[in-house]
């Protein structure tokens, strides 16, 4: 894993209590090469804290807001109080999965002795490309080699992946992912971006799950899980264009990817 990846402002992060103090807690980022970070005691609850200890402890797993990234220091600001019940447990769900992820990335590694730094390398372009690890092997179970064909991967190493995807995950539904990208210029385009996004989140279809989450700027994925591909395809279409044209409105832009790839990302 690439050891200079920093979280995103914004983002949630899982993290592990190093050290309580009386004016917050240290703690390391479990998907972040085990960085350090810090919740000052006013971010531990809303309300008064008198001890910080009464809520939490050392060696807890814990799931912050980050506030503030400085990599020249090598400090970042995060928030307990930020996260509601239902952020930390689908993080913590997102979280295992990744662990699981990386378990298999293991297994096809050992399987075809790939050595570490190309299995490093691997995932960094899971990560650029499918946002996730487990993202990549989700996609790998439904559309099979379809699914890396811009990936730079060699074929033993890819039927593996394949491989073990397709029997370690159930896919009742099926599952597709693309690609937004919003820019805008204007003060208030930040505002805009979360109503675009939250247009394209609206629809309501029988059986239909939209998931939209933030991948780094200007770059948001939308999840759709469905019954069959048609109607996934046909409600990834319909959200990316709700939020580029509410985007276009509001004076920005709007570009949809069904997949990242290098010239997306430059």
């Amino acid at each position: 894993m690439d050891q200079n990846r920093w979280p995103e402002s914004g983002e949630l992060v899982v993290c592990t209590v190093k050290n309580v103090t009386d004016f917050g807690a240290y703690t390391t980022l479990e998907e972040y090469d085990q960085k350090e970070g810090f919740i000052h005691i006013s971010e531990i609850k809303a309300g008064w804290v008198k001890y910080v200890r009464d809520h939490v402890r050392e060696g807890q797993k814990i799931v912050c807001k980050v506030l503030n990234v400085d990599p020249t220091r090598r400090h970042i600001d995060l928030s307990l109080k930020d996260v509601n019940e239902h952020q930390r447990r689908e993080k913590i769900q997102e979280w295992k999965n990744e662990q699981k992820a990386a378990k298999w990335l293991q297994f096809a590694a050992e399987e075809t002795n790939t050595d570490k730094a190309a299995i490093d390398s691997l995932l960094n372009q899971f990560y650029d490309y499918f946002g996730s690890a487990y993202s990549a092997f989700e996609e790998a179970a439904i559309n099979g080699p379809e699914a890396f064909r811009e990936i730079d991967i060699n074929k033993k190493l890819k039927d593996s992946i394949i491989k073990i995807a397709q029997e370690n995950i159930k896919l009742p539904f099926v599952n597709i992912t693309g690609y937004v990208d919003l820019t805008t210029s204007h003060p208030s385009g930040i505002d805009s971006i979360k109503e675009s996004l939250s247009a394209a989140a609206q629809i309501k279809q029988e059986d239909v799950k939209i998931d939209i989450s933030y991948i780094g700027a200007p770059r948001y994925r939308i999840k759709v899980i469905a019954p069959d591909y048609k109607t996934a395809e046909s409600v990834l279409k319909k959200a990316s264009q709700i939020a580029i044209d509410s985007i276009n409105n509001a004076g920005g832009k709007g570009v949809f990817h069904r997949h990242i790839d290098t010239a997306a990302k430059a």
